[in-house]
């Protein structure tokens, strides 16, 4: 998921997942360079609002928020085999989510 960030928040390692162009277009960086700190500092020294970066999309609710919720809209279905499957089928998929 690319995620803007402040020049003054890059660091090595990150990864650039929108080229970094100048005002007049010219690409600096393009799509999928890896920052080293060397191109940290030569960024944080431009004239630009941002970066996009590859980052794990961050989650709106806790994993036992999340589990809750699956109980709760699962709950009228509880009896029906192929919904217990998706249920845990999803309940797998959440708990992968914030594995990190």
């Amino acid at each position: 998921m690319a995620k803007k960030i402040a020049l003054s928040d890059l660091e090595p390692g990150m990864i650039i997942v929108k080229p970094i162009t100048m005002k007049n277009g010219m690409v600096i960086l393009g799509e999928g360079v890896e920052l080293t700190q060397s191109w940290v500092e030569r960024v944080q020294g431009m004239d630009i609002d941002g970066v996009y970066i590859d980052a794990p999309e961050e989650q709106k609710v806790t994993k036992e928020e999340a589990i809750v919720q699956l109980d709760s809209r699962f709950q009228p279905v509880a009896d029906r085999p192929y919904m217990i499957r998706l249920k845990a089928i999803l309940r797998e998929h959440i708990e992968g989510l914030y594995e990190k």
